[in-house]
């Protein structure tokens, strides 16, 4: 085969062969390709997409590029939740102890912030001593003793897509429908489960900026899903603002570790802050209890999860989880000096810039704009108020946290640029807007 005419072939937005797709993605993982070659394939995907044929047959390429887990040791249902991500998306954290409390079994394989999203790996690592990067016999031995286990990707695991991934970041094909579904299912796939539950994003702060393009994306990721015979649901979700009360690693933490005590905090409107996060998590919980087979609706699973939750079951699995990983939770360091963003004008808060708010979460370096770059994981942003709350000249608005008050500046100002107040109430914010299954 010549690279060269496989290029030419999708550059005519004619459809690959597996083969064609085979040769492509072995030859690059295994160095005899080389990068020029893969980024003009990539760019050409780019534009002219690819058929599902296309897609699922790279997504097996990529998943076995490397070692699949498997998880026969563990006997019982399996069962992941993927994000699209967004800011203050911590739900993992409570999701995992959640569904594990219930009797399946959660294996992680979780990701690094990169950009304004944030990351699960670097949410544990801010809790001293948590060790994500397990050799995956440790992963299956945690996972079989306490229901859950997160790990980060290893070499072994779809090493093409790892390598593609950082080429994609350089050349400006990240946002390509084919990339995004093979590279996310491809990795979900080598961990051997049974079920997955999506979290598709939509909104200011999302990937897909509007429900169609979340649908879409969704659909992708099931078809994939459905050729390997695994069940699948995926939740349309809004990231039009901020999840939770809290953005930042550390601080995420503290907040998932709130919702396990059943605390709450409250609002200048007494509402919990927690809530969204708490229901969030709630309902992808029940998703992947209903697959699992524990119950036998979705009323019944959304009831077993929040049992869960509230006896404080999910609270004790999480503090296993920290002990196994070597995470001293009780050491958890927060922030030591902040500063507060106040409303220059009354009315109601209308919209958000989510994506402002994560990169203004960048400059306080509680994410990172470059893979290399070093977070602190202390530093983050504090969340006061929703959409629809009506706010007075003075109220706080947004408090930047970390330990570094010099980062403060910038972030301010591209904080005091990521929110509307208007004189008119605006329609009530849905937090969940489908569920496609």
């Amino acid at each position: 085969m010549l690279p060269s005419e496989i290029i030419k072939k999708k550059r005519n937005n004619v459809a690959l062969t597996p083969e064609e797709i085979e040769y492509f993605i072995s030859s690059y993982t295994n160095d005899s390709l080389p990068d020029y070659q893969m980024s003009a394939l990539l760019m050409a995907i780019y534009f002219n997409g690819m058929t599902t044929a296309e897609t699922v047959a790279l997504t097996k390429s990529m998943l076995y590029s490397g070692t699949t887990i498997n998880t026969n040791l563990i006997q019982g249902f399996k069962v992941d939740k993927h994000s699209t991500g967004g800011v203050g998306d911590k739900t993992s954290l409570i999701i995992g102890p959640i569904v594990a409390a219930a009797g399946a079994f959660v294996p992680m394989i979780s990701g690094r912030g990169l950009g304004h999203t944030g990351g699960t790996l670097d949410k544990l690592e801010s809790i001293p001593g948590f060790n994500t990067q397990q050799s995956l016999q440790r992963f299956i031995e945690i996972t079989k003793k306490i229901g859950t286990c997160f790990i980060g990707q290893t070499k072994e695991i779809c090493p093409a897509d790892k390598k593609i991934y950082a080429l994609r970041d350089v050349t400006a094909t990240i946002e390509s429908l084919p990339l995004i579904c093979a590279s996310i299912m491809s990795k979900k796939i080598a961990e051997g489960i049974d079920g997955l539950v999506l979290d598709v994003k939509f909104g200011s702060g999302a990937f897909m900026k509007d429900v169609p393009s979340a649908k879409a994306l969704a659909r992708a990721l099931m078809s994939i899903a459905h050729s390997y015979e695994k069940k699948i649901v995926a939740v349309i979700s809004s990231m039009s603002q901020p999840l939770g009360k809290y953005a930042g690693n550390a601080l995420e933490v503290y907040e998932c570790v709130e919702i396990m005590k059943n605390k709450k905090s409250l609002s200048l409107h007494g509402y919990d802050l927690y809530e969204d996060t708490r229901e969030l998590s709630l309902q992808l919980s029940a998703q992947m209890i209903l697959l699992s087979g524990k119950t036998r609706s979705i009323h019944e699973a959304y009831l077993l999860a929040k049992t869960k939750l509230e006896s404080g079951e999910a609270l004790k699995i999480f503090e296993q989880l920290c002990l196994e990983q070597g995470g001293a939770l009780s050491d958890l360091m927060l922030p030591q000096k902040k500063l507060e963003l106040r409303a220059e004008n009354s009315g109601f808060i209308s919209s958000f810039n989510v994506e402002k708010i994560g990169l203004a979460g960048i400059l306080l370096k509680a994410g990172r704009s470059k893979a290399d770059d070093i977070i602190n994981p202390t530093a983050g942003i504090e969340f006061h108020v929703k959409i629809g709350d009506a706010i007075s000249k003075g109220d706080v608005i947004f408090t930047l946290h970390g330990d570094d008050s010099e980062l403060f500046s910038d972030a301010l100002a591209l904080l005091a640029m990521s929110f509307e107040i208007s004189l008119q109430k605006p329609p009530p914010h849905v937090l969940i807007k489908e569920v496609l299954t």
